[in-house]
């Protein structure tokens, strides 16, 4: 299916280990935001206008995301998966994007004009992937997981009730007995039989037997929706049953035989992929780089896991195995969610206040763990963002799964159930992290193109992995390690996701160095390798070369302003710029914070 425009999106908003579809909460219930988003700029106002022309160009095709992200107009409709659906979808970005030029040819406001050649950028960006994916790729489709994410974006604790109802509709829209439509699994199996031609790319064995393996959780996890907001679909969700029962046999008797067990890109979409996600440098050279991050940050660890063994009496050893003796003493799983929320969080909004590391909103961030469903869509830590558009108080959750259903024998899920491992996952999901960066651009009057249309990968995850490391000096010695850890995660995704996809090594090879150099459970470092090879091949690099970015920009905001540098100020400004890619947001900062801050007295 084509990827949708926003939902690039949906690869990012994953804790540190994980780029899978971000899928809108359905747990407790979120408080009202105290701060009501302020009034948009006239400015935003008319660049927001502008973005309707797009919006509603790739709506037919992408309605689910849409909805989700709070766009009227889409609560009943599902994506347009009929003949011809990729070059009906690029003529109609491309048509947008010739009336967005011509716009952009009498438009005279600098922020505006900037705003229009962002989303020209991302419908050019949007046509080039289409016909890239169509031309090398056969299309199959995991329609369980399809058909779980688009129900749960609206039968949700985030959709008002209203709004919720429609998921019946959407569903008789999945199953064919809406009015004009066509079973999903009816389309998904035509557009993979009339994709017959020699050397397309077929899907992996690993995702084709997952989506088989996951089918019975996805089915339990669509009924407890409809279950928990009583809304009777019984005849409705009988039919699914049938059709994915019937999908899934096709699925185990068609593709899976054909699928492939070798998991390296062709280099044109092994590009694609890491220019979809903003890395924009030779991924050859993203392998030195992060080779020798991840050399100086084994170092770093070896030090202070020396210290941790020392605080708790343990003899000295070697950092992977100071981790493995701290995840000795987990937290019960009744108790995780209380950990969090009420330990972990409220400290690091304390210290985020005491030590000016950035502005705070004026209410508690939400954090919940995971349903069984959510667990096999999604099987890692991840942050589920609030509506964008037309947000009435409603606030993104950090959810935290408890196990990997796709993990199989590899064992349990031990990386974030401990004390020690909540501190950087709750700064990277929460704040300063992406909770904090979500809720400035719904409070703080961020346009449309600035947070759907100039999205990628490397600026959502470079600000996380920043904010992870602005507070590890207030936490505590053990979180300070984990937080290295990961931060080696992060060096070692940017090493081992080219080499898979350029063929410099295999699956085996990279699951071991993540066992027994970086230290992660097998669980964990079983969906890190899928990530790599099967889920979203090129983005597990984002997260460090971003940091990267972010951490020049901020070494040469330093030595620009000297004294005058205010590291509040300085992130402030970060996030009141909203998803730009590091070379607009760098211009930012050196065209507007550093000479307002150079003209500033005292």
């Amino acid at each position: 299916m084509t990827k949708p425009l926003a939902l690039a999106l949906a690869l990012a908003l994953a804790a540190p280990h994980v780029a899978v579809a971000a899928k809108p909460a359905a747990g407790p219930a979120t408080p009202t935001v105290k701060a009501a988003p302020k009034p948009a700029p006239a400015w935003v106002a008319r660049s927001n206008a502008y973005a309707q022309i797009l919006l509603m160009a790739q709506g037919p095709f992408q309605p689910e995301q849409l909805s989700f992200f709070g766009v009227p107009g889409f609560d009943d409709k599902v994506a347009d998966y009929g003949p011809g659906y990729a070059a009906r979808y690029r003529e109609a970005t491309a048509k947008a994007r010739d009336e967005l030029r011509a716009k952009l040819a009498v438009e005279k406001d600098p922020d505006v004009r900037q705003d229009l050649e962002i989303m020209i950028q991302a419908a050019d960006d949007a046509i080039e992937a289409s016909s890239v994916n169509e031309k090398l790729t056969r299309p199959w489709l995991d329609v369980g997981q399809t058909v779980f994410g688009g129900l749960q974006g609206l039968l949700s604790d985030q959709t008002p009730q209203a709004r919720r109802v429609m998921a019946l509709k959407r569903l008789q829209a999945y199953i064919g007995t809406a009015p004009g439509s066509t079973a999903l699994t009816t389309l998904a199996r035509q557009r993979y039989d009339e994709r017959n031609e020699a050397g397309l790319l077929m899907p992996t064995q690993v995702e084709v037997q997952q989506s088989l393996d996951n089918l019975a959780t996805y089915r339990a996890g669509i009924r407890q929706l409809f279950d928990k907001y009583k809304i009777d679909a019984g005849p409705s969700l009988a039919t699914l049953d049938r059709q994915l029962a019937d999908y899934a046999e096709w699925t185990k008797s068609t593709v899976l035989p054909k699928a492939r067990t070798t998991y390296s890109l062709p280099p044109e979409l092994y590009a694609l992929s890491l220019k979809g996600v903003g890395i924009d440098i030779d991924p050859r050279v993203l392998i030195e780089r992060a080779q020798l991050e991840f050399a100086e940050t084994r170092n770093a660890m070896q030090q202070v896991a020396g210290m941790v063994a020392k605080a708790h009496g343990w003899p000295p050893s070697d950092y992977v195995s100071v981790i493995r003796q701290l995840k000795k003493a987990p937290i019960p799983d009744a108790q995780i969610e209380t950990h969090y929320r009420s330990i972990v969080m409220p400290e690091l909004d304390r210290l985020i206040a005491a030590n000016r590391v950035v502005t705070l909103p004026d209410r508690p961030m939400q954090m919940r763990v995971g349903t069984p469903a959510e667990n096999a869509s999604q099987p890692a830590p991840h942050f589920l963002p609030a509506p964008l558009v037309g947000n009435t108080g409603q606030q993104g959750v950090f959810v935290l799964p408890l196990s990997n259903p796709n993990a199989g024998a590899d064992g349990p899920y031990d990386d974030f159930n401990y004390p020690a491992g909540a501190w950087t996952l709750s700064a990277h999901e929460g704040r300063p992290g992406h909770e904090l960066q979500f809720t400035a651009m719904v409070e703080r009057g961020i346009s449309l193109a600035r947070t759907l249309y100039a999205f990628n990968s490397v600026n959502v995850e470079g600000w996380a992995l920043y904010a992870e490391a602005e507070m590890v000096p207030y936490e505590p010695l053990d979180g300070q390690l984990i937080a290295l850890q990961l931060r080696l995660l992060r060096a070692s995704r940017a090493i081992l996701d080219p080499m898979l996809n350029l063929g410099l090594t295999d699956r085996d090879t990279a699951f071991d160095w993540l066992v027994t150099k970086v230290g992660l459970s097998r669980a964990m470092a079983r969906q890190e390798v899928d990530r790599y090879t099967v889920k979203s091949p090129g983005q597990a690099g984002s997260y460090f070369y971003g940091y990267t970015q972010l951490m020049q920009l901020r070494t040469e905001t330093e030595l620009a302003l000297g004294e005058k540098f205010d590291r509040k100020a300085f992130n402030d400004f970060l996030l009141d710029q909203g998803l730009l890619p590091p070379k607009l947001l760098a211009k930012a900062v050196r065209e507007q914070f550093v000479p307002q801050q150079k003209a500033k007295k005292g």
